[in-house]
């Protein structure tokens, strides 16, 4: 079973998502006229909608499948997120006494979210943890909160924190507190990755969506972290990565699409080398050329000229090369399919013997499709004079 469903869920319980849902709305709407004009518009409308993403997805799994507990997560996400922004942000650029609370809340509620992203990739798909020796990763998790709120909260590092403490021991407290919750994400993963080496049918297909969407997070981790605050860029793809995850979530746990994941996951393996073949390629060049050309003319705006055609010109065999790799290395089967029905389809055009021809095809069917049994039968039909 790859789903926890109830048969007979109480009224309130079925109601409860989609109140949740509307307070969160709610608190969107509120926040979008009063932060507009007091801050970048990317902030006002993009945090709107990852509250929105979350407490949509969490109401339509807890709707659906009431005892997993993914979909309540994302529901108190996307609640927790619209509120404080409402009241964080928003309330703050009118000079409201309350909302300097908001805005220090604001400041070590990403800890909570870290967690929240832990315990999704703890109890994907079935809202349980694998098995009851994982409790310590909850026990884990639990007690690195405890200690990383403190020295979040408390820290001088935030200059407009209304609550400092200048103190060591608070510093302290923040690390190991955060020591500790990365060791339990890291936990989650892996027993992310057990559940996908142990997982055969509808639930592999379930965390390969969300494997693939949490796999975004940490590339544009490594980039939002020295560039969030200097870029729109860094911003916009954290954000979207993050808002990948309970998207991606909330499908695999729906069942919506599954079978479509291994070409998202083909075309995005095939893309993402080719832009950093075709990129490193440009780059390197350019860099080159301007050495070589220097000596002799400005050659600048020609390194640039060349190194654009070179790679407009290396687009259509880098990208088929890029294909064959990632079909041979993480889709095999498919890969091994496509050859041998290339090398069936050559050997018919010279074949003309039926029983020879039976034998291959059965053969092909066999070695591709793989089924328990494959028989052959040919309709004769009486030849009358």
């Amino acid at each position: 079973m790859t789903s926890v469903a109830s048969s007979a869920v109480p009224p309130w319980k079925a109601r409860l998502p989609w109140v949740l849902l509307a307070i969160t709305v709610l608190f969107v709407a509120a926040m979008v006229p009063l932060s507009l004009g007091n801050e970048p518009i990317f902030d006002t409308v993009f945090f709107g909608l990852i509250a929105l993403g979350l407490s949509t997805m969490g109401a339509l799994i807890a709707t659906r499948q009431p005892g997993n507990a993914i979909g309540w997560i994302f529901c108190a996400q996307g609640v927790t997120n619209g509120l404080l922004e409402m009241w964080g942000e928003g309330l703050r650029y009118h000079d409201v006494p309350t909302a300097l609370a908001g805005y220090w809340i604001i400041n070590w509620w990403w800890v909570v979210d870290l967690v929240a992203y832990a315990l999704v990739f703890l109890l994907f798909p079935t809202g349980r943890l694998l098995s009851p020796r994982w409790r310590w990763v909850l026990w884990l998790l639990a007690v690195g909160l405890v200690i990383a709120i403190p020295g979040q909260s408390l820290t001088t590092d935030i200059a407009d924190n209304p609550i400092q403490v200048d103190s060591p021991v608070i510093e302290l407290m923040f690390t190991i507190g955060m020591f500790l919750l990365l060791c339990g994400l890291g936990a989650s993963v892996t027993a992310l990755v057990i559940r996908f080496r142990r997982s055969t049918g509808l639930e592999r297909l379930q965390l390969k969506q969300l494997v693939f969407a949490a796999s975004s997070i940490l590339p544009m981790g490594i980039l939002a972290i020295p560039f969030y605050y200097d870029s729109v860029l860094a911003q916009i793809g954290s954000g979207a990565a993050l808002l990948t995850v309970p998207v991606a979530a909330g499908l695999a746990v729906l069942r919506y699409r599954l079978y479509d994941i291994d070409v998202v996951i083909n075309r995005a393996l095939v893309y993402g080398a080719l832009t950093a073949t075709l990129a490193g390629t440009y780059l390197g060049s350019v860099l080159v050329l301007q050495v070589a050309l220097g000596a002799f003319i400005d050659g600048s705006s020609l390194a640039v000229a060349v190194s654009t055609l070179t790679v407009a010109a290396l687009f259509r065999p880098a990208r088929a090369r890029i294909q064959h790799v990632v079909d041979r290395r993480f889709f095999r089967r498919k890969y091994d399919a496509a050859r041998t029905l290339e090398r069936f389809s050559s050997q018919m055009r010279d074949q003309v013997d039926l029983a020879d021809i039976g034998t291959e095809l059965l053969g092909v069917v066999t070695e591709t499709v793989q089924p328990a049994h494959a028989s052959l039968w040919l309709r004769t039909q009486d030849v009358r004079p």
